[in-house]
């Protein structure tokens, strides 16, 4: 330790600043922004894929139900189509 140090204070006021090292730690901060951002859109484009999927399988369903119906219908003898 050197004598200032020794005599009290604070460390910045002693300690060299490596900017080499402050910029790696900010970048990994906006990484680690940017990543968690990232995370959070694709979490929300899963969610409306699953919707959508819901809705054109739902879709799928009410046209053969109605196709079904018709096809029923069309079977039943003495009724008009």
């Amino acid at each position: 330790m050197t004598a200032r140090r020794l005599i009290g204070g604070s460390r910045f006021l002693y300690d060299s600043f490596d900017a080499a090292q402050a910029r790696i730690d900010a970048n990994e901060r906006v990484a680690e922004e940017r990543w968690s951002a990232l995370e959070f859109r694709l979490l929300r484009i899963e969610g409306m894929l699953e919707r959508l999927e819901r809705r054109l399988w739902l879709t799928v369903y009410g046209v053969l139900a109605a196709m079904l119906a018709q096809l029923g219908i069309s079977l039943l003898p003495g009724l008009p189509m």
